[in-house]
């Protein structure tokens, strides 16, 4: 098939929260939890993009935030989009993500284009306090239904 497919809005939000380790083996769970999440609830946002940028965020959390501790990712879908957040035990804001970017990325480097990539795709994206340190999350909205010609 060509193109995107043709869903009904979900009418109902849904939501997944998990715990999960303080490693890299993290990663291809939270992106495997997201695609179900979306596949489950038959949600139209942008199953690529999702996945990514909640890599990027897990990602984050175990490269930047101290401690063997679980780190908890936490996904809504709400019928204008869905919501994915991944709550870490560091209060420290995470670097660039609701500020301009004053510095491009070094071409060379292998890391620093995760939050940039955050910035650019999703349609809102931030992070709050919690009790035990900091949720960073992004939102992305339903991808519209396409006409048939």
């Amino acid at each position: 098939m060509n193109g995107l497919a043709v869903h009904e809005r979900p009418t109902e939000s849904a939501s997944w929260r998990i715990a999960l380790p303080h490693t890299a083996a993290a990663v291809p769970v939270a992106r495997a939890l997201v695609r179900s999440a979306l596949a489950e609830v038959g949600h139209i946002a942008d199953c690529d993009t999702a996945e990514l940028l909640t890599a990027e965020l897990v990602a984050n959390a175990v490269e930047h935030t101290a401690g063997s501790g679980p780190i908890e990712l936490v996904v809504e879908l709400r019928p204008t989009g869905c919501q994915v957040e991944v709550h870490d035990p560091d209060p420290a804001p995470p670097g660039h993500l609701t500020r301009p970017v004053i510095e491009e990325p070094d071409p060379w480097q292998e890391g620093g284009r995760g939050l940039l990539l955050i910035r650019a795709l999703s349609s809102s994206c931030g992070h709050r306090p919690t009790s035990s340190g900091k949720a960073v999350w992004f939102r992305l909205p339903v991808v519209p239904a396409q006409r048939s010609a």
